[in-house]
């Protein structure tokens, strides 16, 4: 029985994968079906500083991970899924951070002939703008309702085009691709990544950064307001704890009356202010210049604050003010006194 011989620049390339596959990094399988040539020479030209790309056939792919002490069992699901798998391999990007560098490169292409449907190609009611004409009758023979409305063509209902798994045929491809629908994906598509031990999905790496951002913000503020509340002391949260315990007991010692060089201003504050608001209750007779003057000072200050419906103020007299000023004379020395 004659034994099967490798070809010798098989044997060679997957040597040369072997020892990719063995340095430290990220590993990838992604799949190129259906990128034309000049488009993946320019895909790969701008990601060649960032990773190594190499196109293997799916046994060889096999063998070499094999080779490489790596477990083929992971990956047998992304080659199945690829039609045209290629092997990745980046020292310097996560399998988050080379997801999102692959995906950068998805486009989408009319449907041929022969083509799958990724999913389900679902058309909506709408207004298409395109002009009354044969389109009618050919959207309507491949099963989307359309007819004129308003001097345009407009798609009647909803409708499910194709189905996930289904493959088109005839002009559906050409007819959704007027319709601005282009279900196919072509790019380098990423059907799986191996880093630092862990097997990641698509669906695993594909997340919204700006949203993943956000929360992390959000956890952190909530983590630093529950360690305050819980007075939790660490190096992040001492220096707020350390001014809510200053705020607290400076509060706590104006309320008691416990005077201090810090809180004697507020004390003194607090006690004027409580000086002119019982001034301000008793008749102007019983106050001394001082106390009036003051008292005086501080109701103009009020009255500037706010707005003033009448500018004009009463003209007091000369012989209102000599009368004034002898009740003054008459009367006691007032709360003037009790202040020193």
């Amino acid at each position: 029985m004659m034994e099967a011989k490798i070809a010798p620049w098989k044997t060679h390339v997957v040597a040369n994968v072997v020892e990719l596959l063995k340095t430290p990094g990220t590993i990838a399988i992604i799949d190129t079906a259906g990128v034309p040539a000049d488009l993946f020479l320019s895909m790969r030209a701008k990601l060649r500083e960032d990773m190594t790309l190499k196109i293997m056939k799916k046994t060889l792919i096999r063998l070499a991970w094999k080779e490489a002490g790596l477990d083929t069992a992971i990956i047998e699901e992304a080659l199945d899924t690829s039609i045209q798998p290629a092997i990745v391999h980046s020292t310097t990007l996560s399998a988050f951070t080379l997801f999102s560098s692959l995906d950068e490169t998805r486009d989408g292409r009319a449907a041929k002939p022969g083509d799958v449907a990724p999913k389900d190609i679902i058309v909506e009611a709408q207004d298409t703008g395109m002009p009354p004409g044969p389109i009618v009758g050919e959207l309507n023979s491949i099963g989307i309702p359309a007819k004129i409305m308003k001097g345009s063509v407009h798609i009647s209902k909803k409708v499910t085009a194709i189905e996930e798994g289904d493959v088109f045929d005839g002009d559906l491809g050409m007819m959704l691709d007027k319709l601005g629908i282009r279900p196919i994906e072509i790019g380098l598509i990423l059907k799986g990544a191996l880093d630092e031990g862990v097997w990641f999905l698509p669906s695993t790496l594909d997340i919204d950064r700006d949203q993943v951002r956000n929360d992390i913000i959000g956890a952190v503020a909530s983590a630093f307001n529950l360690a305050c509340n819980m007075s939790w002391a660490s190096s992040l949260t001492t220096p707020t704890l350390v001014s809510l315990a200053a705020q607290r007991a400076l509060s706590l010692a104006v309320e008691t009356g416990w005077m201090s060089a810090t809180s004697a201003p507020h004390l003194l504050a607090q006690a004027q202010a409580r000086m002119l608001s019982l001034a301000a209750s008793l008749d102007s007779s019983a106050l001394d210049d001082e106390l009036g003057s003051l008292l005086g000072a501080v109701t103009t200050a009020t009255a500037n604050s706010a707005e003033v419906s009448d500018n004009t103020e009463p003209t007091v007299t000369e012989d209102e003010e000599a009368e004034e000023e002898e009740e003054e004379e008459a009367a006691f020395g007032g709360l003037g006194d009790l202040f020193g």
